[in-house]
């Protein structure tokens, strides 16, 4: 079930809104001010934010235009300001949607529902374009990878061994296959450039976001599978 970030300073509505979404099967973490919600929401954890636009410390239109410079994670505003150039602001800024205090819970459980599977359908809707397996998305028209929103960078060969997996997951690919794949049929260099590639991707994914991309298949090569 997804993770959601509640970042309200007002601890009843906090309280009830997290134990409303716990019933509901999700995994919540809470921040009573701005700064502490943007660096929890800049964490990767979390799967959606709900967030008030009067916080101390970083008000939440400032936390959102800071968070997207990094993350397109999906962010429903919730504040008791319902004037029409919040909204605006909170839009243009890239929120998902908008719901104003008070509101009636089954109303804001549908919201978060339709932003989770907006966000989850990204790949279906981009062509075969994006590329993902859990919180991991590649692009290719893009030429670009993220975790959780968060981009990682890449070197050209490192994104070619990525996508040949991605594309090929649950299909243990042996070395000599990548090699041609990535370094083309005539490469000269070392022959365990495909292990050097893969602890490249391993140092800048699996060790920064906790999480197991790249399973080794010993004595054949190297598989990303649905289920790890």
């Amino acid at each position: 079930m997804a993770s959601i970030l509640i970042v309200e300073d007002e601890e009843k509505i906090a309280r009830f809104v997290e134990l409303e979404l716990k019933h509901e099967g999700y995994q919540v973490g809470k921040a009573a001010d701005g700064r502490t919600g943007l660096s929890m929401a800049e964490s990767g954890a979390y799967d959606l934010m709900l967030l008030d636009v009067m916080l101390p410390e970083l008000n939440g239109i400032e936390l959102l235009r800071r968070l997207r410079r990094s993350s397109q994670m999906p962010v429903i505003m919730v504040t008791a300001r319902d004037a029409v150039v919040d909204k605006v602001s909170g839009l243009d800024l890239g929120a998902d949607d908008y719901i104003t205090k008070p509101f009636a819970i089954e109303e804001l459980l549908a919201r978060i529902r339709v932003a989770l599977k907006k966000s989850h359908g990204t790949a279906v809707q981009d062509n075969g374009n994006v590329l993902s397996c859990g919180e991991v998305c590649l692009d290719k028209a893009r030429h670009e990878v993220t975790v959780s929103g968060h981009p990682v960078e890449l070197t050209h060969r490192e994104f070619s061994l990525l996508e040949y997996l991605l594309e090929n997951k649950n299909i243990v690919m042996s070395r000599d296959n990548l090699l041609e794949k990535v370094c083309g049929y005539d490469y000269a260099g070392e022959t365990n450039v495909i292990d050097v590639y893969v602890r490249y991707i391993r140092t800048k994914i699996d060790d920064v976001y906790g999480i197991k991309l790249i399973s080794t298949v010993r004595g054949v090569g190297y598989v990303i599978k649905d289920e790890q």
